[in-house]
């Protein structure tokens, strides 16, 4: 087998390990060309100061960097001394417990050390300035650019060839794919290109009319002059490399010098098109003239905390250029518009590896079956996200925030507002406070609904999940139970599936028979071939060749677009900017709703919908709810958005009406057992494990991922799994049977109805039993946990049949 022709741009730590994944899977026929010299081409890889930690509040992203951590210390292309985090700040502290609960929720081997712990790793700190640290044995420093030389030598034993000095001109194409890419030095034919050019990566994939959302920002990397504790040091590196977050800095050893990182300076951001060629650049492309004024501040801090370097000078810098995204995440697939173009963009050393296996995975299998790639995928992005101004503003303050405490509910603060729903101006009018969702601004709830703590004894959670939270937001839940809310439902994606193929198509893409009468309504799942979940979505048939389908987001429409058949019998529509949608939920939802309109509703069954009229106002009204309450989602357009507001509004006074927040929201669907996409259940879960079984129809003919469920289905061996908490968490924390990590929490939130706190956790089979008590791991301390049986409200749906 040698595979259809590839042509990869850029000779990089990604390109070169993509090369070496696809070679090493019988994917001979591939051409690596760069426009520098090989293994030091010019770009970021080349300059990289190569500190390799392996920690993040992503579970991709760090199962990523510990394969490149494997995969180079096989190579000898790492010094793996281990990395120490320290903090000189209470709130640094308890930062340092969170990242170590991530560690250990992913599986990578982590210490909390003590100030002493910490000098006796690193002697170069002045204990009295340290609070405590952390430390992760298996990091280190990777050597970028042998890596980049023994993964290129491992790929030409194979057969790939690789071209330096071949500048790229153009990438051609016909009939909407890829047929060659053109250098200074000729055309060479290609089914595939895939372009891993770093920092030159917008003006390649511009060549394909792709707009690539990433920002190329200077960063600054100074060295030392001889530092007198490590005078005579005859190895490169001995301790830990080392990083300052309270201070933006980070710090590793070249034998008796320091090399300084620093993230606190001003944004340094430029264009693609402005990068200096090969030959014009006086050092290399990717590395600009160091900036002393922006490096003073961190000098200073450096003499502070390593007190040996104020005898010494700092020599020489470079103010170096590395990727910026608007979200922090790489960006990777295939092109929309120009199909066998794929990116493999905005990605460090600490992950090139790791990306590099994920890439050849997907290219040749058609997926990747050893990462969850659903957050690094670059048709996530809404149109928004892709303008220039926004991208490079989003880019710079994710420079800025590199090392922040980021808490999960905190939003971007510009740019906003960008995407504002109809009723945008009555929420303002009841004191909304709004946090951010893909430029939507959501309410979290309502200053207005003060009024409603009259009476009520709402349980304040610890200081983290106090943050962008208000005892109203557990007035609003009770109140959604007790009387009728209003819930701004715009932000979810809505996409229109038409034509005389439509039924066929939905068929061959989802788990659950949608070949039913026009007014119904099937949940069920988007899978991959593998049978992994790539969405779960509603599908309402409004008419014989007509169906409304609520997604979770862009990927969604990608995915329906990618499999739409070409002959024009099939429509796919994205309809969310043009629309608006509320939701009507609560015990006394019928007898607000009904006087408004002339459609029986008491025949409108759950999981039906049905076009109506809320007093003048056409609508379309589907008998849903993710809060577990009797009621609907009401459609409309989005110029009738505010008059459908104001009538259900007027018509709520006698009835109790209140408008409810995120925050309410979140609690209510948790008691109900409800699942959300992306945070409960990713690409690596299958339907029988996130407890969906019921949304799979095996028995309707075939689908995508149809056979991969047979095999899985019989083999479960984690399930997503309810748990009654004795403490309010986050998400994203370790979960301990003993001793040992055996899972993690995805969501969680307090259960206004039940009093309790909960958390959904992937947990082994065996322990996910009822009564069945494990421990989270929160920050410094252990919360009890018990799983209990789901859901938690009204387990007889009885509410929402009503």
């Amino acid at each position: 087998m040698t595979g259809p022709s590839v042509v990869i741009i850029g000779a990089g730590v990604v390109g070169a390990a993509l090369a070496d994944e696809l070679s090493a899977r019988g994917w001979t026929e591939v051409t690596v060309v760069d426009q520098g010299d090989v293994p030091a081409t010019g770009g970021s890889s080349s300059h990289a100061p190569g500190l390799v930690f392996q920690t993040n509040g992503s579970k991709t992203m760090t199962e990523m960097a510990r394969y490149t951590v494997e995969k180079f210390v096989a190579l000898d292309s790492f010094l793996q001394v281990g990395g120490l985090e320290v903090a000189t700040t209470p709130e640094r502290l308890a930062e340092l417990h969170r990242r170590h609960g991530w560690a250990a929720a992913w599986g990578i081997e982590a210490h909390l050390l003590s100030p002493e712990e910490c000098v006796a790793k690193h002697s170069l700190l002045d204990g009295s300035k340290v609070l405590g640290g952390l430390f992760l044995p298996t990091d280190g420093l990777a050597k970028a650019v042998r890596a980049v030389d023994a993964q290129l030598a491992r790929a030409r034993e194979r057969g790939v060839r690789v071209l330096p000095r071949h500048e790229v001109l153009d990438i051609r194409s016909e009939g909407g794919r890829v047929t060659s890419v053109v250098t200074d030095q000729g055309e060479i034919a290609a089914d595939i290109v895939v372009c891993c050019a770093g920092i030159w990566g917008p003006k390649v994939a511009r060549m394909v009319g792709m707009n690539l959302p990433l920002t190329p920002l200077a960063h600054q990397l100074a060295w030392t002059g001889q530092v007198q504790e490590l005078a005579g040091q005859t190895e490169e590196a001995t301790r830990p490399i080392l990083r300052h977050q309270d201070a933006d800095l980070y710090y590793r050893e070249r034998f008796d010098t320091l090399g300084i990182g620093y993230y606190g300076h001003r944004p340094m951001p430029i264009s693609a098109d402005d990068i200096l060629s090969v030959d014009a650049a006086e050092v290399m492309p990717s590395v600009l003239t160091f900036t002393p004024d922006d490096f003073a501040d961190a000098w200073s801090a450096t003499q502070e905390l390593l007190p040996s370097t104020r005898s010494a000078k700092v020599e020489e810098g470079i103010n170096g250029l590395f990727s910026f995204t608007t979200d922090h995440l790489p960006l990777m697939g295939e092109s929309p518009q120009v199909k066998g173009f794929w990116v493999a963009e905005a990605v460090w050393v600490t992950h090139s590896a790791g990306v590099g296996l994920a890439m050849a995975e997907w290219l040749v299998d058609g997926h990747c079956s050893t990462f969850d790639l659903h957050e690094c995928d670059v048709n996530r992005f809404e149109p928004h996200q892709l303008a220039p101004d926004y991208v490079r503003a989003r880019g710079c303050q994710n420079y800025v925030e590199v090392y922040d405490i980021i808490h999960p509910l905190q939003p971007m603060e510009e740019p906003r507002p960008l995407r504002t729903s109809p009723f945008h101006p009555r929420q303002q009018e009841l004191g909304a406070i709004f946090l951010e969702a893909a430029g939507w601004e959501r309410p979290q709830w309502y200053g207005g609904n003060a009024g409603l703590l009259k009476g009520r004894d709402i349980p304040t959670p610890g200081d983290w999940a106090a943050q962008y939270w208000s005892p109203i937001v557990g007035a609003e839940a009770q109140a959604t139970r007790e009387s009728v809310a209003m819930y701004d439902m715009t932000a979810l994606k809505r996409l229109e599936v038409s034509g005389p193929g439509a039924v066929a198509f939905l068929q061959s893409l989802t788990t659950g028979d949608v070949d039913k009468s026009v007014g119904s309504v099937t949940y069920c799942l988007l899978l991959d071939t593998d049978g992994g979940i790539r969405s779960d979505v509603t599908v309402a048939r409004l008419g014989p060749e007509e169906f409304q389908v609520g997604a979770n987001g862009n990927l969604d429409l990608d995915w329906f677009d990618r499999h739409r058949p070409r002959d024009g019998s099939v429509q796919v529509r994205d309809l969310t900017a043009g629309t608006c949608c509320v939701g009507v939920w609560g015990p006394r939802a019928r007898d607000l709703v009904q006087p408004l309109t002339t459609t029986d509703l008491t025949a409108l069954r759950y999981f039906r919908g049905t076009r109506a009229y809320i007093g003048n106002v056409p609508v379309t009204m589907l008998r849903l709810s993710y809060v577990g309450e009797l009621g609907w989602e009401i459609y409309t357009t989005a110029d009738m958005g505010l008059k459908l507001w104001d009538s259900l509004w007027e018509a709520g006074q006698d009835h109790g009406v209140l408008a409810g927040g995120r925050g309410a929201f979140t609690s209510l669907r948790l008691e109900k057992g409800y699942r959300s996409f992306g945070t409960d259940m990713t690409y690596e879960h299958d339907p029988y494990e996130a407890g969906l079984g019921f949304a799979v129809k095996l028995d309707k003919g075939d689908f995508v991922g149809r056979d991969a469920l047979l095999a899985r289905k019989e083999s479960v061996k984690r399930r997503l799994t309810c748990l009654l908490t004795d403490e309010v968490v986050m998400g994203r924390e370790p979960v301990y049977d003993g001793e040992r990590a055996v899972g993690y929490v995805t969501s969680a939130a307090y259960g206004y109805t039940i009093g309790r706190g909960i958390a959904y956790a992937w947990l082994p089979a065996a322990l996910a039993t009822p009564g069945q008590p494990v421990d989270i791991g929160y920050f410094d301390r252990r919360v009890g946990a018990v799983v209990a049986e789901e859901p938690l409200f009204d387990p007889a749906m009885q509410r929402l049949r009503g």
